[in-house]
């Protein structure tokens, strides 16, 4: 059994209105100069924040260079009213699923508004003195990553309130590839709101256009929608962010190895929360798949991070992943971490329904506990995921 696993592990190791797209003055192909994020180009979003009672969707992410999105605006005089607070809040310092308050920001005197606690959609008061909605933040392509969740909400708000909608947007550092299952309505939440597999390859620009497009949006009032694209910008491009886009997430190899490692949040193994390489380690304290050199770990409560992670101040063996390359979805961790703790009779997904979210389905569990294939589970999603890249084409903006 150890041979099997271990040879399974190391194979898999080694191997409404219709949106306003501001394109390029020369109206050409991304060229070799220097890519420009949304927020880098005010020569075409200024205009038209001219005048207007603007609401901003932000957080540490939201930057034009070295300055924050919100400075720069008020800097250029445009009236910034309210900051609507997502998961991990305006400042990137709230743990996974902490509940984010409203307050005032400290530094800018602006009102902080929570849409990530009792509020996802905020009150027709809290927009009743706003003309648009500006949202720039950094996602990073997974379908369970809830930013694209509140950008979601805040269409449907701005929509039903007659506020216009703007993005400003940014490369997906998995947007070279599309994979994974289908969401199933039936498992529709906020760790998963639209018919797209895990990883849809989109930016939040080509998502949102994809939203209105495919009238996803639970309104019967049109919005109002403008995409502010990256300049000299694919989706092949390897893009490594600039400012960590949640507290769990420092790295590109990180943001990389997500996808494939967020199937083990249900479970009671541990993906390096309380460590400072979240997301690029497997273990458990007792059971466990090893490669050549089992790596050791010990996880620590790290307040805004990883408040009493998994196996606090005990030893954790597993995998170190740190300087593997996560060239796309792997499933091979998942089934082999399974696999073993099957054979010592123990519960693997200790929270189904959790896990069935993420997946979108419970198809993968099913799948996992049949004892399927790698091979075989993707075979049963590649059909819709082919018919998938066919109905996004319409909304994509680059390469």
């Amino acid at each position: 059994m150890w041979l099997r696993l271990l040879i399974l592990l190391v194979s898999a190791l080694l191997a409404g209105c219709s949106p306003q797209v501001e394109t390029r003055a020369d109206g050409g192909q991304p060229s070799e100069e220097a890519m420009q994020v949304g927020a880098e180009r005010p020569q075409l979003y200024l205009s038209r924040l001219k005048d207007k009672r603007v609401g901003l969707v932000v957080n540490q992410t939201s930057r034009a260079g070295d300055q924050h999105l919100v400075d720069h605006l008020l800097a250029e005089g445009v009236e910034v009213r309210r900051i609507f607070a997502p998961e991990h809040g305006f400042r990137g310092d709230h743990d996974a699923g902490a509940k984010v308050a409203s307050t005032v920001d400290e530094k800018t005197g602006l009102p902080l508004y929570s849409i990530y606690g009792k509020t996802r959609k905020p009150e027709p008061e809290a927009l009743a003195d706003l003309d648009l909605i500006l949202f720039d933040i950094q996602d990073v392509g997974v379908r369970f990553y809830t930013y694209i969740s509140s950008m979601h909400y805040m269409m449907e708000a701005a929509a039903e309130n007659g506020l216009e909608f703007m993005v400003l947007d940014r490369p997906n550092p998995n947007g070279d590839y599309v994979d994974g299952p289908l969401l199933e309505p039936k498992f529709r939440s906020f760790v998963g709101m639209h018919p797209i597999p895990l990883v849809h390859g989109m930016t939040v620009g080509e998502l949102a256009q994809m939203i209105v497009g495919e009238g996803w949006l639970e309104t019967e009032q049109p919005l109002s929608l403008t995409v502010i694209p990256v300049a000299n910008y694919n989706r092949e491009m390897r893009y490594e962010l600039p400012v960590r886009p949640s507290p769990n997430l420092p790295n590109y190899a990180a943001v990389r190895h997500y996808p494939s490692l967020g199937f083990f949040e249900p479970t009671p193994v541990s993906i390096g929360r309380g460590t400072d390489f979240p997301f690029q380690v497997i273990g458990h304290d007792s059971i466990y798949v090893t490669g050549v050199e089992p790596f050791h770990f010990t996880p620590r409560s790290i307040p805004g991070a990883a408040t009493h992670p998994k196996f606090e101040g005990g030893q954790v063996t597993g995998l170190d992943l740190r300087h593997i390359e996560a060239d796309g979805l792997n499933l091979a961790y998942l089934i082999a971490w399974h696999q073993q703790f099957a054979s010592q009779q123990a519960a693997f997904f200790t929270s189904p329904d959790f896990m069935d979210k993420l997946a979108g389905t419970d198809k993968l569990r099913k799948a996992i506990e049949a004892g399927k294939t790698e091979r075989e589970i993707r075979q049963g999603w590649q059909q819709d995921l082919d018919a998938f890249l066919q109905r996004r084409q319409p909304y994509l903006l680059y390469p």
